[in-house]
């Protein structure tokens, strides 16, 4: 799949150095594998509005990286709309654990209304998805259950799939497929067969070169959108209102720094159905901020949560690997120095 183009930042680019002032890298351990990872490296740095995160992941080249870029300079630089809401839903959060440790992963949440479930992971079988589904529903007979298979699944599998674990009761299935078209035909294979599954669109939004495109091919019903992987809170607001459908704000395995921009983009959306991604700071075994952003009562509150240095030390990433981020960071800044000046050479 070719790289996006970059996005630039809602406020004049600053200078490498000025980012280069304040960056610290840090890596966090995470309670249990997600994504494939048991530590989590992120790089921070502190702008006059504040604290902005940039965490793309260590495959992502740096075109798609600019966008994450561009949304972390808008956080620190630009800082956030006024929101429309105070408190924002959020769901629990299940990786793609074995059954018997749900209830346990659950219990770091406290009191939820709605879970999501990581399905089709590389190495597992149906059998371990359904059975780790059925002990959410055990566990929480009156939650609302959604599916993640981050694309694991092919057609054929996916409606098989869906088909069993709409047994239990789904809210939604996210990116059950890779691509558009096979998310397309699977929602139209499911409505023949009478499967209440709603599907929604994850990777098709923020990895494609167009965001818009899966609502165009009416591909799902509705969208994910992450602030980091779109360009920040303000462009991620522009795609929801073109999009014209409903929207489930989500984070990118953020400290509360990122999860403090996801939070601004919920509580800047004229409508919130569905409750968000955002309480997955309880993944980690420790934040970089002394009053993380997590879950009371299923919602969490929309304030800041600014990095503490004494944790930014204990923390802090090997020196190969903070150098290793140091020259990412100064690469991704030549993509949206480039961008910039093309920008300005048209007059666009």
């Amino acid at each position: 799949m070719p790289e996006r183009a970059a996005a630039g930042p809602a406020a004049p680019l600053p200078a490498l150095e000025e980012l280069l002032a304040t960056t610290r890298v840090v890596s966090l351990p995470m309670r249990v594998k997600f994504r494939g990872i048991m530590e989590r490296e992120t790089l921070l740095f502190e702008g006059p509005a504040g604290w902005g995160e940039f965490c793309p992941f260590p495959e992502y080249g740096d075109a798609e990286a600019s966008r994450w870029l561009a949304a972390a300079i808008e956080a620190a630089w630009t800082g956030f709309p006024e929101p429309l809401r105070r408190s924002v839903p959020v769901n629990a959060t299940i990786p793609a654990v074995d059954a018997a440790r749900v209830p346990e992963v659950l219990a770091r949440f406290g009191r939820v209304d709605a879970v999501k479930v990581k399905v089709a992971e590389r190495g597992q079988d149906l059998a371990e998805d359904i059975a780790r589904v059925a002990a959410v529903r055990e566990a929480l007979p009156e939650a609302a259950i959604r599916v993640d298979a981050n694309g694991g699944w092919d057609v054929l599998q996916a409606v098989e799939a869906l088909g069993r674990l709409a047994a239990v009761g789904l809210e939604y299935a996210e990116q059950p497929v890779p691509d558009i078209s096979g998310l397309a035909e699977v929602r139209r294979r499911l409505a023949g067969n009478g499967t209440p599954v709603l599907i929604a669109a994850d990777e098709s939004v923020r990895k494609e070169d167009d965001p818009l495109k899966v609502a165009r091919a009416g591909a799902a019903d509705l969208i994910v959108v992450k602030v980091a992987p779109l360009g920040g809170v303000r462009r991620a607001l522009e795609i929801v209102a073109q999009a014209g459908l409903p929207a489930v704000v989500s984070s990118a395995l953020d400290t509360s720094v990122g999860i403090r921009a996801g939070l601004a983009l919920a509580a800047s959306l004229p409508d919130l159905p569905y409750a968000c991604g955002l309480g997955t700071v309880r993944l980690f075994e420790s934040d970089i901020t002394a009053d993380p952003l997590v879950p009371d009562g299923g919602a969490i509150a929309v304030r800041d949560a600014p990095a503490d240095a004494g944790l930014l030390e204990r923390y802090a990433a090997p020196a190969p690997r903070r150098d290793w981020w140091l020259e990412r960071l100064r690469r991704v800044h030549g993509v949206l120095a480039d961008e910039a000046a093309g920008a300005e050479f048209t007059g666009t």
